[in-house]
């Protein structure tokens, strides 16, 4: 990966100013949620511990894999940076001042400035190494305080239990077996076909089983006019949620007609499952499928 770039172009000032000091209602506890009216709080902290933000939406299903991941790193890195949540859906101040295109997006903030982390669900090796870079970043700025380890009860609600064979294959998730999940959460479908959270799981670990250890970016910029290419691409699109562009990449395929149409027509409506009715590019795309195939 490459180096952190503190240069980024997002602008804060809409929603908080950089203090010299952490306000004395400062967030408590390794991981937070925070919304438009507490941000200001976050960003005055970040002058003292590095944040990192979660950007996700309860419909966005890579957001479900992320999030624990990021919520595991917080716990074990014992209070080394804050890890603040964001559902975008209920505080768009936050995303607009993001510039959020797609979720889950996970952005630094060091000493009130932003550093764009990455984007779509990275297995936790990336993820850690990315935090790594980020706390290396936030100590050559002098900023390496720590936030007070066992306030998150205070923080977040008791967490709901969670089926064994779903934290079973969530596990193996985290640990970016891809093809150990896929197996777990088919075995789950078999016992119990109508789980609809382990049917939305099975079609999103199956994309990041196919693509495997590949370069995602390679992917899309290596892209020939080949099928199988450009079926990989839009895998590595979705992949890194730009689901727009994924889309747009098959339904070119699809009106292009001949044998790569109805491959074509397959992936994009698996991509619709993956990407979840609620986001708003799936209905557009829809309809420029219904067109191109009507």
């Amino acid at each position: 990966m490459a180096a952190l770039n503190m240069n980024g172009a997002i602008d804060l000032s809409a929603l908080a100013a950089p203090a010299p000091a952490p306000a004395a209602g400062a967030h408590t506890g390794v991981v937070v949620d925070v919304t438009d009216q507490t941000f200001q709080q976050l960003v005055e902290q970040s002058v003292t511990v590095p944040v990192v933000v979660d950007l996700w939406a309860e419909w966005c299903q890579p957001c479900k894999t992320l999030s624990p991941i990021l919520e595991k790193l917080a716990h074990e890195y014992g209070g080394r940076f804050l890890l603040a949540k964001v559902d975008v859906e209920a505080n768009q101040q936050i995303a607009q001042a993001f510039q959020v295109q797609s979720i889950p997006a996970v952005v630094g903030i060091i000493g009130g400035q932003p550093v764009p982390l990455f984007q779509g669900a990275y297995p936790e090796a990336q993820v850690r190494e990315i935090i790594e870079q980020l706390l290396q970043v936030a100590a050559q700025n002098g900023i390496t305080g720590t936030v007070a380890v066992g306030d998150d009860a205070e923080s977040e609600p008791e967490p709901e239990p969670v089926d064994p064979a779903h934290a079973a294959a969530q596990d193996l998730i985290e640990a970016g077996d891809w093809e150990g999940a896929r197996a777990a959460y088919q075995a789950i479908l078999d016992k119990t076909p109508l789980d609809a959270e382990a049917k939305a799981a099975l079609r999103f670990v199956t994309l990041f089983a196919r693509l495997g250890d590949a370069d995602l970016e390679g992917l899309i910029a290596g892209a020939s006019d080949s099928l199988e290419s450009q079926l990989a691409a839009a895998d590595a699109e979705a992949a890194l949620s730009d689901f727009a562009a994924a889309f747009a990449r098959l339904l070119a395929l699809v009106r292009k007609g001949g044998d790569d149409r109805e491959p074509a027509r397959q992936r994009l409506v698996e991509l619709f499952e993956i990407a979840g009715n609620e986001n708003p590019d799936v209905a557009q795309a829809r309809r420029e499928l219904a067109s191109a195939l009507y």
